[in-house]
């Protein structure tokens, strides 16, 4: 399956909330309007420094927010405490580019943030993209932004109980906030839920260059 194909799949392809595959461990159930529960999830989100250089935090954000998420937490900071990197990721410590991610993700300042939503890990996955450019599908953030595999602006808990382990090593408990938009959260198929409008993932507008529609009004006005 190709890398668009894949996206496609897992943003199209919300399963059910009796599906136990696409809920590994949830952090809360929710009641939707016909009474059934479904499951709540949270997950971290960091925008790299390469990231916050080229001032794509609001961008990242935007995209979060029209897909229904809710944001919970956030903060800027510099890591200078090699342990917290190296707990992060742990996985990582025997490949051979782990000295060169360290000393990456603690040049320059990042962005934390933790967002809730309905199957908010996967999603946020299939959002992001590949990691490597090359592979990531156009209309992802990776695919619009990113540059190279070493310089890819953005990463994402790939698991709900990973998701877990990272939101407690980069937030304490008093940095989350919880807090009602006052409009539902985007819910399973089938569940009778009013769902949020759907952005449709497009190409970023080039900065200076308004879209159409823009540039139509200001003629008419």
């Amino acid at each position: 399956m190709g890398a668009t194909t894949a996206a496609a799949t897992q943003l199209e392809g919300l399963c059910c909330p009796q599906c136990p595959s696409n809920h590994p461990g949830p952090t809360a159930l929710v009641n939707n309007s016909r009474g059934s529960p479904w499951t709540q999830e949270s997950t971290l989100v960091a925008v790299k420094p390469d990231g916050v250089q080229r001032q794509l935090i609001g961008t990242v954000i935007q995209r979060f927010e029209r897909w229904g998420f809710k944001l919970v937490g956030m903060k800027m900071l510099q890591v200078s405490e090699p342990f917290i990197l190296a707990e992060h990721y742990q996985d990582l410590q025997r490949k051979p580019f782990y000295p060169a991610l360290i000393s990456y993700m603690s040049s320059g300042p990042m962005v934390a943030m933790v967002w809730e939503g309905y199957n908010v890990v996967g999603t946020s996955r299939a959002m992001i993209g590949h990691s490597d450019s090359t592979e990531a599908a156009p209309g992802t953030i990776q695919g619009d932004f990113s540059i190279h595999i070493s310089r890819n602006i953005i990463q994402a808990s790939d698991s709900v109980e990973g998701a877990q382990r990272e939101i407690q090593l980069w937030f304490q408990s008093n940095e989350l906030v919880n807090w009602a938009d006052g409009v539902p959260s985007r819910s399973p198929p089938g569940t009778g839920a009013v769902l949020r409008a759907r952005p449709a993932f497009s190409a970023p507008v080039s900065r200076g260059h308004p879209p159409r529609e823009s540039v139509s009004a200001k003629r008419v006005g």
